[in-house]
């Protein structure tokens, strides 16, 4: 890659769909290295996508991350908050950028050229590479948060609304990483409001 144009950076996401914790985005520049095995995160084993991220980290020209939070999830909706994210990544790398591959059908608004391609994780490397970074990073987040709230077992379905999540919430109600604005969240809120009049 000519330094001098410029460098192909790819930005991926993780955590659009849970119902607690942040949204997290990578940005990626490999420049001329290429790494085995990169491709869409939630295709690749735990243990793979860890190995992946450590050499990514240590053989790529550049990596960044973004987030927002769940109370800006709850402001913004989904789809802004996740933009956003994006955008805090893309403009902490610190190399020259000639273009910015986005996966999925949007793209921050920024004054690079941008490129938004839908399953870009299965296509471009750089996208790849982000989605590992992103979701690697918000999977060890989740395991932090459930340190501070261990009833709800975050470190195993990582915030996403499976059974035993929304047990945990009907049991033990809502802790400060919940998105109240998600639809099984709120469901929940508008049942105990209507109980307790």
């Amino acid at each position: 890659m000519d330094k001098k144009n410029g460098f192909l950076a790819g930005v991926d996401e993780a955590g659009r769909g849970p119902l607690a914790g942040p949204v997290i985005a990578a940005a990626v520049v490999l420049g001329n290295c290429s790494i085995k095995g990169i491709g869409d995160s939630k295709k690749i084993s735990e243990k793979n996508r860890e190995l992946l991220f450590e050499e990514i980290k240590a053989k790529c020209v550049a990596y960044a991350f973004g987030s927002s939070s769940p109370v800006e999830i709850d402001c913004l909706n989904i789809h802004n908050a996740t933009l956003l994210a994006m955008k805090r990544a893309i403009i902490r790398l610190t190399v020259p950028l000639r273009l910015v591959m986005v996966d999925g059908k949007f793209a921050p608004n920024l004054p690079f050229r941008m490129q938004s391609l839908i399953r870009g994780d299965q296509i471009v490397e750089e996208i790849g590479a982000a989605s590992i970074l992103a979701k690697v990073t918000r999977d060890k987040i989740m395991d932090k948060y459930h340190l501070r709230y261990s009833d709800f077992d975050f470190h195993q379905h990582k915030g996403y609304p499976t059974k035993s999540h929304l047990q945990a919430l009907r049991n033990y109600g809502l802790c400060p990483i919940h998105r109240i604005s998600f639809r099984p969240v709120k469901a929940l809120l508008q049942e105990w409001g209507n109980t307790s009049k």
